[in-house]
């Protein structure tokens, strides 16, 4: 079964700055929209950012100009640049495509942010 794996989540003090990463294994990972969607306790999953196959990029209002997503189609990677952090921004991150549960029908484990002082 193909696993998603993100990584690079930590504790970060308010304005500081995270890199997320995430593998994403797949002979057709250059063609898809992927996605970093974030979770709190008791609350639904959303998404914050996409980029499709060719780099184009969107992102919800609450991160945009904070977070930058990216990729690396040769590496089967997605990255999620995370600038300006704020304590909303805590939550557990993962990638999938947009939407989800096509490809990849299970989601990772997630990586965990948290931004506090």
């Amino acid at each position: 079964q193909v696993q998603l794996v993100e990584s690079g989540g930590g504790l970060v003090q308010p304005g500081g700055s995270l890199r997320l990463s995430c593998a994403a294994p797949g002979s057709i990972f250059s063609i898809l929209v992927m996605g970093w969607y974030r979770q709190t306790p008791g609350k639904q999953r959303d998404l914050v950012a996409t980029i499709t196959g060719g780099g184009r990029t969107n992102y919800a209002d609450s991160v945009k100009g904070r977070f930058t997503i990216s990729r690396d189609n040769a590496k089967k990677m997605v990255y999620l640049q995370m600038d300006s952090l704020k304590p909303e921004d805590t939550a557990v991150y993962y990638c999938n495509t947009d939407p989800p549960g096509g490809v990849f029908r299970s989601w990772g484990q997630g990586t965990q942010v948290t931004v506090s002082s």
